[in-house]
C-alpha cells in the first residue's frame, strides 16, 4: 500500500470492515427505496384517493432528484467534509421517509419523495468513495463486494418487503421502516468514519455545469420513465422534456471541456478503463432492475399471485446474490476483473434465455430458480466493474467516478425499464392482433374451441346463451394471455442481447494488478 493510499486509509478511519459494513448498510437502504414502492402503487393509489398514473409519479420524481443531485456529490463531499456530507444525507433521508409515510396527500407525498431522493443520491456515490480509499487497490475487490450487497439484494428485496408490508400492515410502512434503520445508521457511521475536514475553498464550484447536467439527467429520467405512459412522442410533455434533456446535453458537453474543475469528468468517460466500465454499468443497471420490476408484474398479472408472493419469488435469487458477492470478492483477488464481467454477462444472457421459454402452466421454483442464476451473474459483473473503475484513477478523481458510476447503474435501470416496457407494449399489441387474426367464424379450429368451451359452461350449470357469452369471453382471455406471455418473451430476448452486448466491451477494459498496489495515474 503506498503512502498516499494509507494517508488517505487512516483519515477516513480505524477498522475499513466495519466502516465497509456501515456504509454498506446506509447505500441499501437509498437502494431498496428505488423498488419498494413499485409494488405498493396500487395502495398509494386507493389511499390517497388518486389514480394508477398519478401514483406512478411517487416512483418518477424519486429517480428525477436523485439523478438530479448525483453529480454534485463531488464537491459537496469536499466542501463539507465526506463525513459531514454523508451524516447530513443520511439525516434528511431518514427523516423524508418518515415523512412520506405520514404524508396526508399526493401533493405532500411528492414533495417528501423529492427530498428523499435529493438525499440518497448523495449517500451511493460518497459511500463508493469511501470504500475506494479505506482499502488498498488490492483489497477493493471484497470491499465493493460487501457494498455490492446493496447494490444488487436491496432491489430484489425490494418488491417482497413492499409487498408484504403493504398486503398485511399499510403502504406508509414502506417508507416509515427507513426511521429505525437510519437512526442506527447515523450513529454506527458517526461512531466509525473518522476525519473528513472540510477541503479549503480554493476550488470553485460548476454551476453552470451542474445546472445542464441536472436539466439532462432530470429531463431524461422523466422521458424514460414517464414515455410509455405518456404515449412516448405522441405526447407534448415527452417531446418538451426530449428536446430539454437534449439541448441540455449539446450545451453540457463543450461546457465541460473547457472547465478547469468539471462536475462532470469527460476526461474520464472517453479514457478506456472507465469508459469501457460506464457503459457495462448502464448495462447492468439496464438487466438489474428491469428484471426485477417485470418478473413480479409477469407473475402477477398471468399467473395469478399476490404481490407478496410475487416478490417471494425473488427471495432466493437474493440468497444466491448474497453469497456470490463474497465469493466474486475471493475471485477478485485472483481472476482479472474483464473475465469475471465476461462471464458474469454471459450467465445473465443465459438465464434471460431460460426466462424466455416460459409456458402458462409454470410453477413457483421456475421463476425463482431462473432467478438464482441471474443473482449468479451479476455480481460477477457489479464487484469486477466497481473495483476495476478505479484502476488508474488519481485520489482526487475518486468522488467524480464514484458519481459517475452511481448515475450509470441509476440512468441504465430507467433506460433498462423504459426498454422493457416499450417492448411489453409494443409486442403486447402486435401477437394480439396476430392471435386475434385466427379467431374468426371461419376458422375451424376457432369453432372447435367455441364448441368445447360451450360444452365446458353447459356441463357447470350455464343456460345455452349465457354458456356461449362465457364461451366467447373465456376465448378472448386466452387470446389476451397467450399475447402477454408472447410479449414478455420479447422482453426477455431484448434483455439476452443486451447482456451478450457487454461481454465484448468487457474484454476492452484492460488487465489490472492483482494481489498488489494498482497504478494511481492514466
Amino acid at each position: 500500500m503506498s503512502v498516499a493510499a494509507e494517508s488517505r486509509a487512516a483519515s477516513i478511519g480505524g477498522n475499513p470492515w466495519l466502516i465497509a459494513v456501515v456504509v454498506a448498510l446506509a447505500s441499501f437502504m437509498e437502494v431498496l427505496d428505488t423498488t419498494i414502492a413499485n409494488v405498493a402503487l396500487r395502495y398509494i393509489a386507493g389511499g390517497l384517493g388518486v389514480s394508477a398514473d398519478q401514483a406512478s409519479w411517487v416512483v418518477t420524481t424519486y429517480l428525477v432528484a436523485n439523478a438530479v443531485i448525483v453529480t454534485a456529490t463531488a464537491f459537496l463531499a469536499k466542501r463539507f467534509g465526506r463525513k459531514g456530507f454523508f451524516l447530513t444525507c443520511l439525516g434528511l433521508f431518514t427523516l423524508s421517509s418518515v415523512a412520506c409515510g405520514l404524508a396526508w396527500n399526493l401533493d405532500s407525498l411528492l414533495l417528501f419523495r423529492v427530498l428523499q431522493g435529493v438525499a440518497g443520491g448523495g449517500m451511493v456515490p460518497v459511500a463508493q468513495s469511501i470504500l475506494a480509499d479505506s482499502f488498498p487497490p488490492a483489497k477493493r475487490g471484497q470491499a465493493f463486494a460487501l457494498f455490492g450487497i446493496a447494490v444488487v439484494v436491496a432491489p430484489v428485496i425490494g418488491p417482497t418487503l413492499g409487498g408484504w408490508l403493504s398486503d398485511n400492515l399499510s403502504w406508509h410502512w414502506c417508507f416509515l421502516i427507513n426511521g429505525p434503520v437510519g437512526l442506527l445508521t447515523m450513529a454506527a457511521i458517526a461512531a466509525t468514519v473518522k476525519g473528513g475536514k472540510p477541503a479549503e475553498r480554493g476550488a470553485r464550484f460548476d454551476g453552470t455545469g451542474f445546472a445542464l447536467v441536472a436539466t439532462f439527467l432530470g429531463a431524461l429520467e422523466v422521458v424514460l420513465d414517464r414515455g410509455q405512459i405518456e404515449d412516448w412522442f405522441g405526447s407534448n410533455l415527452i417531446v418538451t422534456f426530449a428536446l430539454i434533456s437534449g439541448l441540455a446535453l449539446l450545451l453540457l458537453i463543450p461546457w465541460e471541456i473547457r472547465q478547469r474543475h468539471p462536475v462532470v469528468d469527460f476526461r474520464l468517460l472517453v479514457s478506456r478503463q472507465f469508459g469501457s466500465a460506464f457503459i457495462v454499468m448502464l448495462a447492468t443497471g439496464a438487466i438489474l432492475l428491469a428484471t426485477t420490476q417485470f418478473m413480479p408484474e409477469l407473475v402477477q398479472d398471468d399467473f395469478g399471485y399476490t404481490a407478496t408472493w410475487a416478490g417471494l419469488s425473488l427471495s432466493p435469487g437474493g440468497v444466491v446474490a448474497m453469497l456470490m458477492m463474497f465469493v466474486t470478492g475471493f475471485l477478485s483477488r485472483s481472476v482479472q476483473p474483464k473475465y469475471l464481467i465476461a462471464t458474469g454477462a454471459a450467465v445473465v444472457a443465459f438465464s434471460m434465455f431460460g426466462l424466455s421459454r416460459i409456458t402458462p402452466d409454470l410453477g413457483f421454483w421456475f421463476f425463482a430458480g431462473w432467478r438464482m442464476v441471474i443473482s449468479i451473474g451479476l455480481p460477477l459483473i457489479i464487484v469486477p466493474i466497481l473495483a476495476a473503475s478505479y484502476d488508474g484513477l488519481r485520489p482526487d478523481q475518486t468522488d467524480n467516478a464514484s458519481a459517475l458510476m452511481n448515475a450509470a447503474r441509476n440512468t441504465g435501470g430507467s433506460i433498462g425499464v423504459s426498454l422493457a416496457s416499450n417492448v411489453l407494449a409494443n409486442a403486447g399489441q402486435f401477437h394480439t392482433t396476430l392471435l386475434a387474426a385466427d379467431v374468426t367464424p371461419s376458422s375451424v379450429s376457432y369453432q372447435r374451441a367455441l364448441a368445447q368451451a360451450t360444452q365446458y359452461f353447459l356441463a357447470h350449470g350455464s343456460a345455452l346463451g349465457a354458456a356461449k357469452q362465457q364461451a366467447f369471453a373465456w376465448i378472448g382471455q386466452q387470446v389476451q394471455s397467450q399475447a402477454s406471455l408472447l410479449a414478455y418473451i420479447d422482453v426477455f430476448r431484448t434483455l439476452m442481447l443486451l447482456s451478450l452486448a457487454a461481454i465484448p466491451l468487457a474484454l476492452l477494459l484492460r488487465k489490472v494488478k492483482l494481489g498488489g498496489p494498482a497504478p494511481m495515474g492514466h
